[in-house]
């Protein structure tokens, strides 16, 4: 079997910030260390007038595209994974086609398109579809292109205001990856649950604390999956661990979760015992109550230890860097982990080759994915071509009234006329509706004495 996986990356942030302790929480009443010490989210991205799901997943791609010197026919498939489609029956990957096709001399007239739903989760789940089909040797030598793009907006006065973000990351699946294999491995937890759903409406219902177990619960049963066919992990077997972060804090919550789970059994729980004691067992308790206190007393325990704290700051905070400046991108949520992880790794001179990143992924639903994925090679100039860090730092800084303005624009049940806060340079833009409620787009060419 041959080796497949992640061989490049671009990402595209939405245009606006909002400044959550600054600029929300006064307005809010709230304590700004609410957000940056709680929740863990400083900046929400946000689109501007003329940005949308499609927009942000095209110019992505197409930063994708010129980078790797590639044109639309060099490419077998466009899967898109999204959670904020607006459509039931056109899939957003032929939009976003329609728009690489219209600066390009060539077609994506014989790649295969989808679009893929399952929440955050679909993202990964589009990528392992990728994977499968070069695996299966279908892809005809051709590389599948994978966009994960959300706008993740919240109804006002919603706790989940808080966690919002919208963008996109477009990453290329091919053989021979620049940047990390994928394991052939995977585990999976799932469960029919009602945490987090949008039936038939824009902004989503949530019950947070739901959500919350849920999530924990469904990583849980897939890393016991996972292990079940690869064999047990340890927690220093991994340079990172990449989560999907809804906010930082949900991360803080399965790292513990995880790092207890892989530390059973090992060197590690047997040195810490003298300070916190063995891990309770399930099999030593008359009842679940009893068992759950204990446990309880346990992590408490373990969360402030000097090896867990080491191994935090090591394998998980720098996979949240990013996300502190973001928010929550649902479908591209865990990826943004992931190149997180590895930029703050290249910063720091980091030699990663052949090391091990263990992703978990999770949607809404509720299910979640473990896999292992290798670092290659090249993957130090890979990540440092992407211009992420520099995209971020050229965003509109808006001011409550205008951040009120921008929700309204962008919530489907209200018409509102905003003129734009930054103008479109070298990027596709959202231009209005055709003759069959159609979403138009076109390409604003990049003005000229901009850099390219």
């Amino acid at each position: 079997m041959s080796r497949a996986g992640i061989d490049a990356i671009e990402i595209w942030t939405g245009k606006l910030q909002l400044d959550l302790p600054r600029t929300f929480a006064p307005v809010k009443g709230s304590d700004p260390q609410k957000y940056l010490k709680g929740i863990g989210i400083e900046y929400s991205s946000l689109p501007d007038v003329y940005e949308d799901i499609v927009t942000m997943g095209a110019n992505a791609a197409k930063q994708l595209l010129d980078k790797e010197e590639l044109a639309p026919a060099d490419i077998g498939r466009i899967d898109v994974a999204t959670e904020s489609s607006f459509d039931n029956s056109k899939p957003v990957s032929t939009y976003i086609a329609g728009c690489l096709e219209s600066v390009y001399e060539s077609n994506f007239t014989h790649a295969n398109k989808g679009e893929r739903k399952f929440a955050c989760l679909s993202g990964t789940q589009a990528i392992d579809d990728a994977y499968n089909w070069i695996q299966a040797g279908r892809h005809r030598g051709k590389p599948a292109l994978v966009i994960a793009t959300d706008t993740a907006l919240y109804e006002r006065g919603d706790p989940g205001e808080a966690t919002q973000g919208a963008g996109a990351i477009a990453m290329l699946i091919d053989e021979d990856p620049d940047i990390v294999s994928i394991s052939h491995s995977q585990g999976y937890g799932s469960a029919d649950e009602t945490d987090f759903l949008k039936p038939n409406q824009q902004f989503p219902s949530v019950d947070g604390k739901r959500s919350v177990q849920v999530y924990l619960a469904r990583m849980r049963e897939a890393l016991a999956d996972y292990e079940s066919v690869a064999g047990k992990t340890h927690p220093d077997a991994f340079a990172a661990v990449p989560f999907h972060t809804p906010f930082p804090g949900m991360v803080r919550k399965a790292a513990l979760l995880g790092y207890r789970h892989t530390i059973r059994n090992t060197d590690i729980e047997d040195d810490l015992a003298s300070d916190i004691g063995t891990q309770p067992r399930r099999n030593e308790f008359d009842s679940n109550s009893e068992f759950d206190a204990e446990m309880r007393t346990y992590m408490d325990g373990l969360k402030q230890t000097e090896a867990y704290q080491e191994w935090y700051a090591d394998r998980i905070e720098p996979t949240i860097q990013f996300a502190r400046q973001v928010g929550n991108w649902y479908t591209g949520s865990v990826h943004i982990a992931r190149y997180s992880a590895l930029h703050s790794a290249a910063t720091a001179g980091d030699s990663l080759s052949g090391e091990q990143l263990l992703v978990g992924s999770y949607g809404s639903g509720a299910e979640a994915e473990i896999h292992v994925e290798t670092v290659q090679p090249n993957w130090k100039s890979a990540i440092e071509s992407v211009t992420f860090a520099e995209s971020l730092a050229s965003r509109y800084d808006l001011s409550f009234e205008e951040y009120e303005r921008i929700h309204d624009v962008h919530n489907a049940q209200k018409e509102t006329e905003v003129e734009p806060f930054t103008n479109p340079d070298g990027e596709f833009i959202f231009t209005g509706w055709g003759r069959m409620n159609e979403r138009r787009y076109e390409y604003r060419p990049r003005q000229s004495g901009n850099a390219s």
